[in-house]
């Protein structure tokens, strides 16, 4: 009974030990459009780059706090970094 115990909880450290080294992917802009559209964004406004898998990009003037914050769990349940792109300032000629 004890040695099971301590094999139940031996078992549990180790998959939560390497849960912890789950590492991002590339998601398709499918899956991007489906994560945008359930945040209330438009198309094209989440960008994930194949060079930085574990960063998401929103590009969005001004995106409200709940708008925000969803795009957060998203990226924190699929292990990425969330970076905000609120304005792009092209230097004028």
């Amino acid at each position: 009974m004890i040695r099971h115990k301590i094999s139940v909880i031996a078992t549990l450290s180790a998959a939560l030990s390497l849960s912890g080294c789950a590492t991002a992917r590339l998601h398709s802009e499918a899956e991007l459009s489906v994560a945008g559209r359930a945040c209330g964004l438009s198309e094209g406004e989440l960008v994930q780059e194949t060079e930085l898998k574990k960063m998401l990009f929103l590009y969005r003037v001004a995106p409200s706090r709940e708008v925000r914050s969803c795009v957060f769990r998203w990226a924190d349940k699929n292990h990425m970094r969330l970076a905000v792109i609120e304005a792009v300032n092209w230097p004028q000629p």
